[in-house]
């Protein structure tokens, strides 16, 4: 082991039992040690960037239209759905570097696919990528979590990769529109599989180096692994969180953009800077909710912080929908995606600590449920617009918003997550 990761575990366990500033090593320490899994977890999100952001000429070169062809960006949530919960388990029996390598080769092998301008190629695409990142997040924040055993900078590590999921989903449609200007979007694919195989032995490596104090890996059964997760103290209440609450966020982010058109007559052009409002605020409040909620071992600052994020959002929502002017509802646009990333930060952060033992398949399961939340609450958001208009989706996202607090509130009575590590195995 080389001496930056033998001192930074030492700065991990020196501050164990202890609050203030020594119970987390330094950002740039911990961004140091896992720098591999942030890499991984940014290149993950590029294939959907790619689809997204050239729909319409993807939707050229296939010959088809661009509402059929964008209608199969869908499959990559049923892939991720079906692939989080039937294989959560497999992430308690396998060591998640090898995982998340498997999951890289995955996605290259989807790119690649993708890059053929032919209907069902595109479909394989979008399914494949479903899955490999149903696969690929919560093998990385596992990786990144054992790095550093079960001190707050475990939690820490474990946010900071969805930190730079986030980056990557703000940063990622500017960086990727400039190369194509010399390969086209295919020669965008064909460059993120290179990158994706590139990485797979890199991550391979890395998850080879645990801290001394990481929950040493387990053999469980297929359904034992299911029983040890639901024993864990809180798993459902943050399952349901994390489900109800991506329900909520992408559900309003769905119809954000008519919603602004409608009501404060914005273009595209100018709607653009509306959605990087919403994306930055979603990527700072993330990056430092991380380290607010790990400054201590303690998780009644991180249900704490959960809840009131989650009372905030609510207002936020409703401002949002009801702001008589543009720059009131650009605040409750902003106010809405830090409180979101806030309580995603915080559901981690509780799941890491409190499920060592199964963090895979913990962070599996979360991964998929926020899928399915993607989904059901995009649709259910839908259905209200077109029943009552804006004030039915508005009335739905508050409805999953509140299912979320309901939720965050039961876990105030939860044990310490030294339960579970002291339970008889």
């Amino acid at each position: 082991m080389s001496s930056r990761e033998s001192s930074t575990e030492k700065d991990t366990k020196s501050g164990t039992g202890t609050s203030g500033p020594e119970a987390l090593p330094s950002e740039r320490k911990v961004v140091a040690a896992v720098w591999p899994t942030l890499l991984a977890s940014a290149v993950g999100l590029l294939p959907f960037t790619v689809f997204t952001t050239f729909l319409v000429d993807i939707a050229r070169a296939a010959g088809d239209g661009t509402a059929e062809v964008g209608s199969l960006r869908g499959l990559g949530g049923i892939g991720a759905v079906v692939a989080g919960v039937a294989l959560a388990p497999l992430l308690a029996r396998i060591a998640p570097g090898q995982v998340a390598a498997v999951a890289l080769v995955l996605l290259g092998v989807a790119s690649l696919v993708g890059s053929l301008e032919w209907w069902l190629a595109l479909a394989a695409f979008c399914l494949l990528t479903g899955v490999s990142n149903a696969l690929l997040y919560p093998a990385l924040s596992t990786a990144a979590a054992d790095r550093f055993g079960s001190g707050p900078a475990a939690s820490r590590a474990a946010t900071l990769v969805m930190t730079a999921q986030t980056l990557a989903s703000t940063l990622g449609a500017p960086l990727i529109v400039l190369p194509t200007l010399w390969w086209g979007w295919q020669g965008d694919l064909v460059a993120i599989a290179v990158l994706a195989f590139l990485l797979a032995p890199v991550l391979v490596r890395f998850g080879r180096t645990r801290s001394d104090d990481a929950p040493p890996p387990e053999r469980l059964g297929y359904l034992a692994a299911f029983r040890r997760l639901s024993a864990v103290p809180g798993a459902r209440a943050l399952l349901v969180v994390a489900f109800a609450r991506a329900g909520a966020f992408m559900g309003h982010l769905a119809f954000l953009a008519p919603l602004y058109a409608d009501r404060f007559d914005l273009s595209p052009a100018l709607f653009a800077f509306v959605w990087s409002v919403s994306g930055g605020s979603f990527f700072v409040g993330h990056l430092l909710a991380g380290r607010l909620v790990n400054a201590d071992e303690s998780d009644d600052r991180a249900v704490r912080v959960m809840a009131l994020s989650l009372l905030v959002s609510l207002v936020a929502l409703v401002g949002v929908y009801t702001a008589p002017v543009l720059p009131l509802a650009l605040l409750g646009t902003a106010v809405l995606s830090v409180s979101h990333a806030v309580v995603a930060a915080a559901v981690v952060t509780l799941l890491v600590r409190r499920s060592a033992e199964v963090r895979g398949p913990a962070l599996s399961l979360n991964s998929a449920g926020m899928s399915l939340g993607l989904f059901l609450g995009t649709a259910a958001a839908g259905a209200g617009l077109g029943v009552a208009g804006y004030a039915g989706a508005a009335v739905v996202l508050v409805v999953l918003t509140l299912v979320a607090l309901a939720a965050a509130l039961t876990l105030r009575a939860a044990p310490s997550r030294t339960a579970p590590r002291t339970a008889p195995r």
